[in-house]
């Protein structure tokens, strides 16, 4: 019984360290799932992973919930991520729902960082899968500085950007302002492709039963903040090129410009639903995208 005992806790330890290793490691595209480990079996990281779903889900619920409010005369504002965390703050339990959002958006950087180097979806190596895998690192980036901006309102109570100025009007600023701009035009143009032809059934699994609703609520939501990040990736690219980088501007700034178009009432509207419908998706994809690694 003691060698009985020995195998099984050596066993015990072997999965736990299959699980460990599982970001190091990569799956072929025509492989049957059914067989082997995943990245999925674990559920730390498995959790870890939805948690980073609906992290980015709670930030879009608030961007589209407070501008829908603006958009009716009920009190809302226009606000982008950072705003939103800090409406997020200002709730009962605050500092717990911010420690909650940063777990989750760590956990989203780490599933966005293995989708693009262990190519989890299979986009291969093709001049169109390799643009998607950038992407998605890029994605990773971004969000790692929103978390890192969270950890320090968490810990400092600080949302300062000093120096933040100054760096934008050096020329090296300016440069990765044209690139980010660009980046955020190309990821516009992607997720507009992405809601009209509803690829993302491809990855995500919504039970039959909900695909009614399911279906065109994703839809408008990527094809909303698709509309909103070719307007930010515009205002990027003209900050960096006319502006001098003295104006950063963001989603809040998307919404207003949209409001002041010819029938802007609608637009606004339309695109701060769009926005909720985005934080709707993020919630599905919590539930129901496919989180698998091959081992």
């Amino acid at each position: 019984m003691p060698a009985l005992d020995t195998e099984m806790r050596g066993l015990e330890v072997a999965q736990d360290a299959s699980i460990c290793c599982a970001i190091n490691l990569q799956h072929g595209p025509d492989e049957d799932y059914s067989m082997g480990k995943t990245i999925a079996t674990g559920r730390n990281f498995k959790t870890l992973a939805k948690m980073g779903y609906l992290s980015r889900g709670a930030v879009y619920l608030v961007i589209g919930g407070l501008a829908l409010l603006a958009a009716f005369g009920s009190g809302g504002e226009m606000t982008d991520s950072k705003g939103a965390i800090m409406t997020l703050t200002q709730q009962p339990f605050g500092e717990l729902l911010l420690a909650l959002l940063i777990i989750g958006l760590v956990g989203y950087v780490i599933w966005r960082v293995i989708q693009s180097v262990k190519d989890t979806d299979n986009h291969g190596t093709s001049a169109k899968g390799m643009t998607i895998r950038v992407a998605l690192f890029i994605s990773a980036i971004s969000h790692a500085a929103l978390a890192l901006w969270a950890l320090k309102l968490l810990v400092m109570h600080d949302n300062s950007s000093q120096n933040r100025a100054e760096f934008l009007s050096s020329a090296l600023g300016k440069w990765l302002f044209i690139i980010a701009g660009l980046a955020m035009i190309g990821a516009g143009i992607a997720h507009l492709y992405k809601g009209w032809t509803a690829k993302f059934q491809k990855y995500v699994e919504i039970p039959q039963q909900h695909r009614s609703w399911a279906k065109p609520v994703c839809q408008i939501g990527l094809m909303a903040r698709g509309v909103v990040w070719c307007i930010v990736g515009w205002f990027f690219i003209y900050s960096a090129m006319i502006a001098g980088g003295s104006e950063v501007k963001g989603i809040a700034d998307a919404l207003e410009f949209l409001r002041q178009q010819n029938y802007g009432s609608w637009l606004f509207s339309l695109t701060a639903a769009g926005l909720f419908c985005f934080g709707i998706y993020s919630v599905l994809e919590a539930f129901y995208r496919r989180i698998e690694v091959r081992i």
